[in-house]
């Protein structure tokens, strides 16, 4: 029986496709699809608006290829792709213009995290830093193979292995002249209007970053960066230092180039509670506030904190926040004024982007880029002519007003 005012159905019959317009079909539909996923951002471009999506516009990356093709076209030689990438993030990456934002390869992030590890591996026993935008040796470790060598505080350094670094960092440079224990590395320097070539077989360096030594009743507590065992060491160490009934402290942060936050963090609350000490912002917000924790061994000890060109970012954090509070006279000489933090990003092939994400400021709204530096309570000067003597007329004046 049929329903009043429904239709009858008609029974529908598919219609046959032939194999060659299904294969033209597919073929359309992928190249749609590859086009679709290779100028997305084109695509998105021209219709996000509409949509109210955000757009972000990517750089025309055409003119880089002009440029490989080019290369390859005319160059007499053989091309590596892979370090021609790989050269490619260096430079793009160093075209944002600041000196912390910058992209290492996978032997140089292996490095990079070693450090921050406490891993210093093997080398030949030198700090290094900057003077007169020049990478120099701040000094040598005794017993060690530089020293051995006759490498002297002040040389400047030209070249790892041959290698022209004139032009890169200290951080990269003491990456170049680490290496594996049992292998050769050639040092040429500049001392005076004399260059010298050293070759040194490297060693390995056992170098904690924290280590304590005394002097009659006054602690010499040495700390030459931040990385994921400072907070640990320095903590023993104020426990130690308590245990022994000393009440006076020099804190070495002379060359500390800094790294981890947390370990300055760490380090400040030996003397602070509850404190506010430095503050993280972005584009003019705050991000994020770091206070001290609560047990502080060292709170009440007459203290003495020891700077230098080279003292930057954690160790500047430390110095800074221990003389507003006037928990400690500063001696020595103005700091580097490295204001800003980075965070890093594990990328393919091993690589390691470290970023400028924010920058940090001491209590007062302070930030150390824009001062440059901190100024010491008490200005004391150190030669390269000084270190090499053993002159030590910082830590001199240090123990002085320790007396």
């Amino acid at each position: 029986m049929q329903n009043e005012g429904m239709p009858v159905p008609t029974p529908h019959r598919p219609k046959s496709i032939s194999i060659a317009n299904f294969l033209i079909v597919l073929a359309v539909a992928i190249v749609v699809s590859f086009v679709a996923g290779t100028r997305k951002d084109e695509i998105i471009g021209i219709i996000g608006p509409n949509l109210g999506m955000s757009v972000s516009s990517r750089p025309d990356f055409s003119a880089l290829n002009e440029v490989y093709d080019t290369l390859k076209d005319n160059f007499d030689g053989k091309l590596d792709n892979n370090k021609l990438i790989e050269g490619a993030k260096k430079g793009m990456v160093a075209g944002a213009g600041d000196d912390y934002t910058v992209y290492l390869d996978k032997t140089e992030a292996a490095d990079f995290k070693k450090d921050l590890e406490g891993d210093v591996g093997a080398g030949i026993g030198v700090e290094i830093g900057v003077r007169n935008d020049k990478v120099v040796i701040v000094r040598t470790l005794a017993d060690n193979p530089a020293q051995k060598a006759g490498v002297l505080a002040g040389d400047i350094v030209l070249k790892v292995n041959d290698e022209d670094v004139t032009s890169l960092t200290a951080e990269a440079v003491s990456q170049k002249v680490r290496g594996d224990a049992g292998t050769s590395v050639k040092l040429t320097v500049m001392r005076g209007n004399d260059q010298k070539d050293f070759t040194m077989v490297r060693e390995q360096i056992n170098n904690p970053s924290v280590d304590v030594t005394y002097n009659g009743n006054v602690a010499i507590m040495r700390i030459t960066r931040f990385d994921q065992q400072t907070g640990d060491l320095a903590y023993d160490a104020a426990k130690s230092i308590k245990a022994k009934g000393v009440n006076k402290v020099i804190v070495d942060l002379r060359g500390n180039g800094g790294g981890y936050v947390t370990g300055a963090q760490e380090v400040l609350s030996l003397w602070l509670t509850n404190s506010l000490l430095f503050t993280e912002k972005s584009q003019g917000s705050v991000l994020d506030e770091t206070k001290a924790n609560d047990d502080a061994p060292l709170k009440g000890v007459k203290t003495v904190v020891l700077v230098d060109g080279s003292t930057a970012s954690a160790s500047e954090m430390v110095a800074g926040a221990l003389q507003h509070y006037k928990v400690a006279t500063l001696v020595g000489e103005t700091t580097f004024g490295k204001g800003s933090m980075q965070s890093t990003f594990d990328t393919s092939g091993g690589g390691l982007l470290k970023v400028t994400i924010a920058r940090w400021y001491l209590p007062g709204n302070i930030n150390v880029g824009d001062k440059g530096g901190i100024k010491p309570n008490i200005e004391v000067k150190l030669t390269f002519d000084d270190i090499n003597k053993g002159n030590d007329k910082q830590l001199n004046k240090a123990l002085e007003l320790l007396k």
